[in-house]
C-alpha cells in the first residue's frame, strides 16, 4: 500500500549488488509511477527514468529545456512507487560542476539508485539525434568529479554517459570511457553504440558495468538481452518504449472514436478496470481503513 516499503538505502545496496553479479539488468523506461508498478509487477531488474520522456510527457522536446526540479520530482514520485531500484537520466548535470552537485544531492534526495550525467555540451540534444556536440575532455571529467564528490550516499551509482562516438569513433569513445571511470564513474553509457562489436570492444575495455540504450528508432539495432549479456554489456534501458507504445495506442483508439462514434472496438486492447485496481492494490487500501475506522469508543470513557 502507499509508497514501496523498502529504504532508499536498501533499494540502492540491492542494486549494486545485483551489478556485482555478473547478470544482465534490464531497465525499461517508465513514463509514471503506474507504469513503474506494471514493470515491476512484470518481474524486470529496475526502472528508467528518461530525460526524453520526461520532457516529452510536458510537450517538449528533447533539447535541455526541462529543469532540475522538474526531473528529480518525476524521478521522485516514480521511484518511491517501486521496490525497483531506479535509474535516471540526469542530461548534462543541469549546468556546470557546482550544478552537477547540486543535482547529485537533488537526486539523491528524490530516492534514486543512479544517476548518468553526460559529456555533451549545454543545452544537450537526443542522443540518437545527429549535430551532437561534446565537451572537451577535461570539462566532461570535472563533471564527473563533481558528482562523485557530491554524493553522501556511497552506494548512490554515479554513470558517466558518452557521446563522443558519434563524433570522433569507437577508440575515442573507449579513451573517453577510461579516463571517465579514472575520474570516479562507477558505469559507464557509451551512447549510440553501431553493433554489438563495439559494446563487446567497450566492456572489455573497462572494468565497471556497461549500459547499453535499445531505444527504438535510433541509431543501434535492438539486440537481444541474450545477444547483448554475451557482448560483456551489464545493463540494458528500454527509455521510451513504454512511452511510444502507449502514445500508439492511445493514437488508434481516437481515431477509432471518430470513425466509429464509439470505444466498443478498443475496449479489448485496454487494461480492465480489475486490472487496474490490482495493481493499485485497493485490497490493501481497503484492510487499512477498515482497521483505522472500526473501534470502539467502549473502555475510553472520559475520566
Amino acid at each position: 500500500m502507499l509508497y514501496s516499503d523498502l529504504t532508499v538505502a536498501a533499494k540502492r545496496a540491492a542494486f549494486r549488488e545485483r551489478l556485482r553479479s555478473g547478470e544482465l539488468l534490464q531497465l525499461p523506461g517508465a513514463f509514471n509511477p503506474l507504469s513503474a508498478r506494471l514493470i515491476e509487477r512484470k518481474r524486470f531488474d529496475g526502472v528508467y527514468v528518461s530525460g526524453a520522456v520526461v520532457a516529452a510527457d510536458l510537450g517538449l522536446p528533447d533539447v535541455g529545456l526541462t529543469t532540475l526540479s522538474e526531473v528529480a520530482g518525476r524521478a521522485g514520485q516514480i521511484a518511491r512507487m517501486t521496490d525497483l531500484p531506479t535509474l535516471v537520466d540526469a542530461d548534462t548535470g543541469f549546468g556546470e560542476a557546482m550544478n552537477v552537485a547540486r543535482t547529485v544531492q537533488t537526486m539523491e534526495d528524490a530516492g534514486v539508485a543512479g544517476l548518468h550525467i553526460e559529456d555533451q555540451v549545454n543545452p544537450k540534444r537526443c542522443g540518437h539525434l545527429d549535430g551532437k556536440q561534446v565537451v572537451d575532455e577535461p570539462t566532461a571529467l570535472q563533471r564527473v568529479r563533481a558528482a562523485v564528490t557530491a554524493r553522501r550516499d556511497q552506494n548512490l551509482l554515479i554513470m558517466a554517459r558518452t557521446d563522443i562516438r558519434a563524433a570522433a569513433g569507437l577508440d575515442a569513445a573507449i579513451e573517453r570511457a577510461r579516463a571517465l571511470v579514472d575520474a570516479g564513474a562507477d558505469a559507464v553509457f557509451p551512447e549510440a553504440m553501431r553493433d554489438l562489436d563495439e559494446f563487446a570492444a567497450m566492456s572489455a575495455a573497462l572494468d565497471v558495468p556497461v549500459l547499453a540504450n535499445m531505444t527504438e528508432f535510433g541509431k543501434s539495432e535492438l539486440f537481444t538481452a541474450d545477444r547483448l549479456r554475451d557482448a560483456g554489456v551489464a545493463l540494458v534501458i528500454y527509455p521510451v518504449s513504454l512511452l511510444r507504445l502507449a502514445m500508439g495506442a492511445a493514437d488508434r483508439a481516437l481515431d477509432a472514436l471518430h470513425a466509429e462514434g464509439s470505444l466498443t472496438s478498443q475496449v479489448e486492447h485496454m487494461q480492465t478496470r480489475a486490472e487496474l485496481y490490482d495493481l493499485l492494490d485497493y485490497p490493501a487500501y481497503s484492510t487499512f481503513d477498515a482497521g483505522v475506522y472500526d473501534f470502539s469508543l467502549e473502555g475510553h470513557h472520559h475520566q
